[in-house]
């Protein structure tokens, strides 16, 4: 990589492993011969400044962290017109994983000093009246977004087993919710049910195959829908979820689109990346969510061949 790198790291990624697993990465970094500079945020916003800064200096940016920070600095970068790289360190991961970015931050900052870039799509989401969020796996209400909350704030169970326990607790006080989903060429689906999901890429929620269609450098958005149905039925389609055979059951449909519009008939969040949606945090009801593909916007460094 002959453009110089800026690392911009969440010091809380991983419960707080981000800065012990720094210096494998830049050790390679260094041995590679690339130069490169290490910045940390105090914030998601400030991460999205400081890659804002990174972009117009030329640099690649780079998020050391986990979905979170990769989602967000994703649209940051692509806005830049910058090239991104990734050093995963979080609990997730799964944008790295898509992308077939090793684990091992030795490994992946390799990558950056080796690899080919490849353009992949990004999601926008906005509300009318505000600005559009730019993220890059899925954007998802309902159910989902409750659990990544209960994700976030949990600090006494680490690595991915956070988010099924999430989901279970949250799905121990879920009300019922009525959801329209316009999905352009597939119609107005209008149900009630537990979640809406709208994937760029097959995996969310550190492995789990939620949307196993999905591939994203298509142009297109998987869109998969959770209908009512007692809630042991959902802790099954949450025992499948990890290979994405959840999507033979009955309760679960399949839609594709580039434009889709979600609503809900009471406040709910909705999230992006394991994140809060800004927009919609909580999202009030009857309040259209549009949530758009924007193809090929990110040029990002993957393994050669």
């Amino acid at each position: 990589m002959e453009r110089p790198l800026c690392l911009i790291v969440n010091p809380a990624a991983g419960n707080g492993r981000a800065r012990e697993l720094l210096p494998p990465a830049r050790s390679a970094l260094t041995a590679a011969g690339v130069e490169h500079r290490v910045v940390e945020s105090s914030s998601l916003s400030h991460a999205r400044d400081l890659a804002a800064e990174a972009a117009s200096r030329g640099d690649v940016v780079v998020a050391v962290g986990g979905d979170g920070l990769a989602g967000a600095l994703a649209g940051i970068a692509a806005a830049g017109g910058a090239c991104y790289g990734l050093i995963p360190v979080g609990r997730g991961n799964d944008l790295a994983g898509v992308l077939g970015i090793p684990s091992d931050p030795a490994a992946a900052a390799r990558v950056l000093a080796a690899g080919q870039q490849r353009q992949i799509d990004l999601i926008a989401a906005g509300i009318p009246g505000q600005p559009e969020v730019i993220v890059a796996g899925s954007v998802y209400a309902g159910i989902p977004a409750i659990a990544g909350e209960i994700a976030n704030a949990a600090r006494w169970l680490g690595g991915s087993l956070v988010y099924p326990v999430a989901a279970l607790r949250a799905l121990a006080s879920w009300r019922p919710a009525t959801f329209t989903v316009e999905t352009g060429d597939a119609g107005t689906h209008e149900f009630d049910g537990y979640a809406v999901v709208v994937a760029n890429s097959a995996y969310f929620g550190a492995g789990m195959q939620v949307a196993p269609p999905a591939v994203i450098d298509d142009g297109v958005l998987d869109v998969v829908l959770m209908r009512h149905a007692p809630k042991l039925t959902f802790v099954r389609a949450l025992m499948k979820i990890k290979d994405g055979s959840h999507v033979t059951l009955p309760q679960i449909s399949l839609y594709r689109g580039a434009d889709i519009t979600i609503s809900m008939s009471r406040d709910l969040p909705a999230a992006a990346d394991g994140e809060p949606l800004s927009c919609a945090t909580p999202l009030t009801a009857g309040t259209p969510l549009r949530i758009r593909a924007l193809p090929a916007a990110l040029s990002v460094l993957v393994p050669a061949g």
